[in-house]
């Protein structure tokens, strides 16, 4: 008979925690974001440069960024239960995350993204 002991048996990892492990400890992530405007409006405007700009410079390369105007649109808005508009969705790296507003506040969107240190 072969019989394994407790010693040649290998633990049993968590695939939830063992993936969320290997996320963390990879710098090059790979970022899904939704961003939701209505129409051209000023906000909407400075909502898609903001991001942009923040995904260029943080994220270089390593980012898909979806732009979604909720009015040609609804049926995505309802979808992703949005509310309000601006809004940008982070789908990956998880957790998903929500901004509401222009994107203006860039510090709080990289904590928020897990790109930099919250204070």
């Amino acid at each position: 008979m072969n019989q394994k002991t407790d010693a040649e048996t290998p633990p049993v990892q968590d695939s939830t925690e063992a993936f969320e492990r290997v996320l963390k400890e990879s710098d090059q992530g790979h970022y899904v974001l939704r961003l939701y405007v209505a129409g051209l409006t000023p906000n909407s405007q400075r909502a898609i440069e903001n991001v942009q700009k923040i995904c260029d410079e943080y994220m270089q390369g390593r980012f898909e960024l979806e732009i979604i105007d909720i009015y040609q649109q609804p049926i995505f808005a309802k979808e992703g239960q949005i509310v309000a508009a601006p809004t940008l969705v982070k789908e990956l790296p998880p957790p998903l995350r929500k901004f509401i507003g222009d994107m203006s506040k860039t510090e709080r969107i990289l904590a928020g993204l897990d790109l930099c240190k919250k204070d």
